[in-house]
């Protein structure tokens, strides 16, 4: 399974396939989204075990939405079921994938609380407002601790960004498809630059526009507040699709099951 190696300009062309392709069912593919998110956090409150019952069946539900959008793509009508179509496709290899993912991250956090035992609790008040960012840089354990967690997950998340499309379309066991998914993002790594950056700056903007309305009136910033992520994430993941098909030319629609 051969991934391609395609231009930097290719990841500006996976955001509007994103969007053109969400433009298409609106509804199932934000549904989709939404209920992914909503089923992950009810399986993660139940005690003891639901974080991890939550990362083993993830790979399994994030395919439901991929076969959703496939669906799309192909101007099929579905049902909200799709969203546990996953659960049918390769099952085992893909717990095996949440299970290694799981495992992956429990170690970068490890190792980064072995350098800062209390760098969750910075990082939570930090992202809630409750400290400045800049008070909790400024400690340096903290900021190593975080630079270990972001070079660490790096690579996990790109060893984890089309597993579970390979092994759940392209019957791929669960180390070949992490494998294959590191290396096809090693290969593309100027095409996700500039897919991260155009996210980037879609967010940012956004962000300076909902500021620049909510000082000409909060009302008036309250509908583009609350529309931007409805909108936007459904389209992130619209573009997890195109970028998938992109990459592996050979994953196409007449090979997906």
């Amino acid at each position: 399974m051969q991934a391609r190696m395609l231009p930097a300009q290719r990841g500006w062309a996976w955001i509007f396939d994103g969007f053109s392709l969400w433009r298409r069912n609106p509804a199932l593919i934000t549904f989709l989204v939404f209920g992914c998110s909503l089923s992950l956090l009810l399986v993660a409150a139940v005690p003891l075990i639901g974080q991890v019952i939550m990362s083993l069946v993830m790979p399994a539900l994030s395919l439901g939405i991929f076969n959703g959008c496939k669906a799309v793509a192909e101007r099929r009508k579905v049902g909200p079921d799709i969203l546990f179509s996953g659960f049918r496709q390769n099952l085992p290899e893909l717990v095996k994938i949440g299970g290694i993912y799981l495992a992956g991250t429990l170690a970068v956090m490890g190792i980064s609380l072995l350098i800062d035992s209390e760098m969750n609790t910075k990082l939570s008040k930090a992202m809630l407002g409750r400290t400045g960012w800049g008070e909790a840089l400024d400690d340096p354990t903290f900021t190593l601790a975080l630079v270990v967690a972001s070079i660490g997950s790096t690579p996990l998340m790109m060893a984890y960004w089309f597993a579970p499309l390979l092994a759940g379309w392209g019957r791929v066991p669960a180390a070949k498809a992490l494998f294959f998914s590191f290396v096809a993002c090693m290969r593309n790594w100027r095409a996700f630059l500039t897919y991260g950056i155009g996210l980037l700056i879609i967010a940012l903007g956004a962000g300076l526009l909902i500021a620049i309305l909510e000082l000409v009136s909060p009302l008036l910033a309250l509908l583009p507040a609350l529309a931007f992520p409805v909108i936007f994430i459904p389209v992130i993941f619209a573009s997890f699709y195109a970028n998938a098909l992109d990459v592996f030319e050979r994953i196409g629609p007449d090979e997906l099951h």
